[in-house]
């Protein structure tokens, strides 16, 4: 056989594979995030935080101030409310830290979660927003995402 038509037949059920994950209902995706305690708010991850740099202890302080009434305390996520953020969906290599900025800018509409869309975060200014990413990605490696 033909290896040319190989690597087609490979990338064109890869693609079959990604857009038919897409459309997976939330509750049968298993990339999905969704509320799981059932107490409104409840935090939905066990966030280990480890001694933070400088940087992320400032990023810390404007993710407290910015970004913790709906993604929880120490980026936990709340039930019913908003998604962890320490979760392997967020991993820089699916979610990189640009994605940040653009959720921060322009808001982002709901697609991994059902907790509705994010709006626009008009009041962080793109150098918080790098600061808060920092904070996030220790967090992250701190509790096994790379």
């Amino acid at each position: 056989m033909n290896p040319k038509y190989l690597v087609l037949g490979f990338f064109g059920l890869a693609a079959v594979v990604f857009i038919g994950k897409q459309f997976i209902p939330a509750e049968q995706n298993p990339h999905s995030v969704q509320a799981t305690s059932g107490e409104q708010g409840a935090p939905l991850a066990n966030v280990n935080v480890p001694e933070l740099s400088a940087v992320a202890e400032t990023g810390q302080i404007a993710f407290e101030a910015n970004c913790a009434s709906c993604h929880g305390v120490n980026a936990a996520g709340q039930d019913g409310v908003a998604p962890p953020l320490v979760h392997k969906i967020y991993e820089p290599n699916h979610h990189g830290d640009a994605s940040f900025l653009l959720a921060v800018k322009n808001g982002v509409r709901a697609h991994h979660w059902r907790f509705g869309n994010m709006p626009q975060i008009k009041s962080v200014e793109d150098e918080e927003v790098a600061q808060i990413v920092a904070y996030v990605r220790e967090l992250q490696r701190a509790n096994g995402i790379q």
